[in-house]
């Protein structure tokens, strides 16, 4: 780029920022606090989205689209135009966006009978796009990227992340669990915070022109998951290390918090405790109820207020919320049924009815960002119950009923935001 064009393109930054203000009356009201700090914004155009080797403040086309920023309704591509973007300049961040899946796209080990090869990436996010998804979270195993300490391996994700990239889909990226040399066992907390830290750097480094928001750990208050039990202090001695280690290596990042499971409230108030408060941008819950119980509305309600009464105790209210493991099983018939950890397994349509009933009311909660329905597809005997068949398509890539309805609810909702704006 030659000194011309580097003087338009922070000319024009310079105008973007000056009339931000008289932008902002074109965003919706929930879209507001996406908006980002000058910090932030600063941090962003230090980024290159399109891969030109220019970093965005210097760059005339943001985008790569052959279109000027100048003259250009979406500056970064990311299918909102300017006016109602609010943050205009980072493809990462497109406003308003509730409709995310896990989808264990980086599983393809014999212990999850190899789940995802490479057509299989590109037959589910064909099918992401169908039916509608904004965000897919799956993990980033340390021991797939770092199996022998500083020795980093990065192709797979390479292949994953640049595979939803080109679809427009982007990523909640789940940080996770401890590689064999660095840990008693994959679920136990690492020897050492700083060996975790610097894996961390590495791969948001690696991934911060395409991957915006990361979860440190997956629910770290279930001994599953992180085998300890001390009232949240290892977690959050690791999700400070972590912390640090990601707005190092990418300032415009945003940590989301473990999806905490069970009593998730009490966990939270643990992390506050331990000094936490300040480690993390989102609130992330995974609040699993048993829709074939009379009352489950009524239990996603208490679980939310609680959770809020906890952020207030802690001056911490004006955080946001994501639930992003919300779901229960799909079955054909109960004949070979082996129920899953709250009971009796709904069948295709009761799943399907569950779907579409615990969106509707979760979206209503006023702090609720995002929602991702767990799992895009079966697994195949990895759990060994029926929690193997929460998928909204099962192991054949076969959509379930479920599928239907999140597309549909997904067109209608996004419809309904389209004509408010009008």
């Amino acid at each position: 780029m030659n000194y011309t064009s580097k003087r338009v393109a922070c000319l024009f930054f310079c105008f973007l920022l000056l009339s931000l203000p008289s932008l902002l009356s074109a965003i919706c009201p929930q879209d507001r606090h996406l908006i980002p700090s000058p910090s932030e914004k600063a941090a962003v155009m230090q980024l290159d989205f399109d891969g030109d080797g220019v970093i965005n403040s210097e760059d005339s086309d943001i985008d790569g689209d052959d279109i000027a920023n100048s003259k250009d309704k979406d500056i970064d591509g990311d299918g909102r135009d300017n006016e109602s973007d609010p943050s205009p300049y980072d493809w990462r961040e497109k406003g308003f966006s509730p409709f995310g899946v896990l989808a264990f796209l980086s599983w393809n080990h014999s212990w999850n009978n190899y789940k995802y090869s490479s057509s299989d990436l590109e037959k589910a996010v064909k099918m992401f796009k169908n039916l509608g998804i904004d965000y897919v979270r799956f993990d980033f195993y340390w021991e797939d990227i770092e199996p022998h300490k500083g020795e980093f391996s990065f192709s797979k994700y390479d292949y994953i992340v640049k595979l939803l990239r080109k679809n427009n889909i982007r990523i909640l990226g789940i940080l996770d669990y401890s590689a064999s040399w660095a840990a008693k066992s994959w679920n136990a907390p690492p020897f050492s915070y700083e060996d975790f830290a610097n894996f961390v750097k590495k791969v948001v480094g690696r991934y911060k022109n395409y991957i915006k928001y990361w979860e440190i750990w997956n629910e770290p208050n279930s001994y599953t998951y992180l085998a300890v039990r001390d009232s949240m202090k290892t977690y959050t001695q690791l999700l400070k290390s972590a912390y640090r280690a990601a707005k190092e290596a990418d300032a415009s990042c945003k940590i989301v918090l473990g999806g905490l499971a069970r009593e998730a409230p009490y966990a939270l108030a643990d992390i506050y405790r331990q000094g936490g408060k300040g480690y993390f941008d989102i609130v992330n819950i995974h609040p699993f109820v048993n829709p074939l119980r009379f009352r489950w509305q009524k239990e996603i309600e208490v679980i939310y207020n609680n959770l809020l009464k906890v952020m207030r105790r802690y001056h911490d209210e004006n955080k946001h919320i994501w639930v992003t493991e919300i779901g229960c099983p799909g079955i054909k018939s109960y004949k070979d049924s082996q129920g899953w950890w709250e009971g009796r397994s709904p069948n295709f349509s009761q799943q399907a009815v569950f779907l579409k009933k615990v969106y509707l009311k979760l979206l209503k909660l006023p702090h609720i960002d995002k929602v991702f329905w767990a799992f895009f597809r079966d697994c195949k005997e990895h759990f060994k119950s029926d929690v193997d068949y929460f998928g909204l398509v099962d192991w054949q890539f076969r959509p379930k009923k479920a599928f239907f309805y999140y597309r549909w609810l997904i067109r209608e909702l996004k419809s309904k935001a389209r004509r408010d704006k009008q």
